[in-house]
């Protein structure tokens, strides 16, 4: 039997304030992009905000449906969005916000698990790692240098 110790790394911002202006900007578009999302189900928005290398800005928001697993996250939409309009351009940052209609959302909520493979998938395809900031409606906000901090362990085209 051998054990591992896995560690990860992550920067805790008291809120939006604090962010680098780059940073700052790109959750202030997560926010925007949050505020069209179409969540009447959950009732709960998220909405995504990627800084493309050419400095090009791609928005994303969940997208539910009356049939639940056909609906779509904020991360994927923008994600899936970029790989369509600029399937060379690398991604550099992704900024994240969520917000509930039913409570305050005072603590950061990151992706999904499925979007965290999809997210992987990306940065394996590009070679080359993104920061994620994540936040909910108000309050802290996590930065993590890449999404290998937030899924150890990642499946892969190298496992086929």
């Amino acid at each position: 039997m051998k054990n591992i110790e896995i560690t990860t790394t992550a920067t805790i911002f008291k809120g939006i304030s604090e962010l680098a202006s780059e940073d700052k900007m790109l959750m202030e578009q997560a926010i925007v992009a949050r505020e069209k999302a179409y969540a009447p189900y959950s009732k709960f928005s998220v909405g995504a905000a990627l800084l493309l290398e050419n400095g090009e800005i791609i928005l994303g928001n969940n997208q539910e449906n009356a049939a639940y697993p056909s609906g779509m996250c904020a991360e994927r939409v923008a994600i899936w969005n970029a790989g369509a309009r600029f399937p060379e351009v690398k991604i550099i940052r992704l900024a994240i916000s969520a917000k509930s209609e039913n409570s305050i959302v005072d603590t950061p909520v990151g992706p999904c698990g499925a979007c965290r493979q999809s997210l992987s998938e990306y940065e394996f395809k590009q070679q080359q790692p993104f920061e994620i900031l994540f936040m909910g409606e108000v309050g802290e906000v996590v930065k993590v240098p890449s999404l290998q901090s937030l899924l150890p362990f990642s499946f892969d085209n190298s496992y086929l």
